[in-house]
């Protein structure tokens, strides 16, 4: 099946060129003939699966006839990194069609946006907060929506959203196309999902589970060595561009000065950024500029970065769901990565809850000197807070290894520093081709 088989126009299907897509993915295979229809669509599918293409396409080909300077579409994303990701979504899908695309979210100046709103864009991607501000304004009337997207409607959920949601489609017409995605579906959101959708047709691509080109491994570590093990993991040749999760916003941006001082071309992602210092690291994280970006689980489902080699969680993440997420940053679109994750004593409920999502044991990596364990001695813990763990000295320890080919970072003995590594722009940079139908 190729992208001739959707009965697209002319002009979005020369949007699916310029973007070098080839092949669809599943979910834009299953997704799309219903969504080009018309028909309200349910779609389960994790992140890294070409979902945004799967309500772009079918947007930009039902607004591509008629009129210009109202607001048609609407699309809700819970982070202003997802809405800006969709956002670039359409503006190179819709980039033959002459329709134009807008972001309404906090942290930045509001006149654009009442510009966008009151007609300079037909298609509008809003967080659910600044929209509502505009809305009781008196900017922008959503009575002429035509097609509404809710992405990432479980991230919403988790962030308390939803009474917003709610209150933002009671102004969408009734009749209009409805397309609701998530990775997954608690009881709260089938409410949702019940009240808004109308007959979906409900498309699911492997809810759970990370996708199949990713590689995982778990690497025992005492809590004191984490930082240490980070960055010997961080100079191994193989790690060409990482993206490393933190559970705190604090953590990211203590950890990231650890590296900077190392000499590692690194930067943070968290929500205490302004935007413009949030959207400097993210496209310095893109265009090679940084090798290694820390970052927060927020930050997570709208980081869209085709050249993440490897994951690496600092922290191991509270629930499942937040480790498919996390991962859905790498091995996307059918290339492959690798996801690291640092396990202690006290992470073994989580160890155990992700291996039997996965239905899988993950291999161990144990690297000598940084308080290697056996599984025998991890513990589980009920509840967790801001645990430590962020430290180890910067001093000590040999980071380089043998670099005497590929296989897991760090390998499994240490040896002497061979030249290169990851510091000071000296590292060897990946290539930058654009995978197909990233997410």
């Amino acid at each position: 099946m190729t992208f001739d088989s959707f009965g697209l126009d002319a002009r979005v299907r020369a949007g699916v060129d310029a973007a070098g897509y080839t092949n669809p993915t599943p979910i834009q295979r299953k997704a799309l003939p219903d969504a080009v229809a018309g028909r309200d669509v349910l779609g389960l599918a994790q992140t890294g699966t070409g979902k945004t293409a799967a309500f772009v396409l079918p947007l930009l080909n039902k607004l591509v006839h008629g009129p210009r300077r109202r607001i048609r579409a609407l699309v809700v994303a819970p982070t202003r990194e997802l809405a800006e990701q969709i956002h670039n979504e359409i503006r190179t899908l819709g980039s033959k069609t002459n329709l134009r695309s807008a972001t309404v979210y906090g942290g930045v100046g509001k006149a654009p946006q009442q510009k966008a709103l009151r007609g300079g864009a037909e298609i509008i991607v809003a967080c659910p907060g600044r929209l509502l501000d505009h809305l009781r304004s008196g900017d922008g009337d959503l009575s002429g929506v035509e097609v509404l997207v809710l992405d990432e409607a479980d991230h919403m959920f988790d962030m308390g959203f939803l009474p917003d949601v709610r209150r933002i489609v009671r102004q969408v017409p009734a009749d209009a196309q409805r397309l609701l995605f998530s990775a997954t579906m608690p009881k709260e959101l089938r409410h949702l999902a019940d009240e808004v959708l109308n007959d979906p047709f409900v498309v699911e691509i492997a809810r759970t589970a990370p996708a199949d080109t990713v590689e995982h491994a778990l690497y025992p570590v005492d809590a004191d060595h984490k930082t240490r093990m980070l960055k010997h993991l961080l100079d191994r040749s193989e790690v060409r561009s990482a993206l490393v999760f933190t559970r705190t916003k604090h953590r990211a941006k203590r950890l990231a000065q650890q590296l900077d001082r190392e000499g590692f071309q690194v930067a943070s992602l968290q929500g205490n950024l302004s935007q413009a210092r949030r959207q400097k690291a993210l496209d310095g994280f893109r265009d090679g500029s940084y090798d290694v970006l820390i970052a927060t689980d927020i930050a997570a489902r709208g980081i869209d970065v085709t050249r993440v080699s490897h994951v690496i969680n600092y922290d191991v993440p509270d629930t499942v769901e937040a480790y498919t997420h996390r991962l859905g940053r790498t091995g996307r679109a059918d290339r492959s990565g690798d996801a690291v994750t640092m396990i202690t004593r006290e992470d073994g409920k989580q160890v155990r809850a992700i291996e039997g999502a996965l239905k899988m044991r993950i291999e161990r990596v144990k690297l000598d000197g940084y308080g290697a364990f056996d599984d025998d001695a991890m513990r589980s813990v009920p509840a967790r807070g801001g645990r430590g763990g962020s430290g180890g000295g910067r001093g000590g320890g040999n980071r380089g290894g043998n670099r005497g080919g590929s296989g897991r970072p760090g390998g499994q003995s240490q040896g002497g520093r061979g030249g290169g590594g990851r510091r000071g722009g000296s590292a060897p940079r990946s290539g930058q081709n654009r995978s197909t139908n990233n997410d």
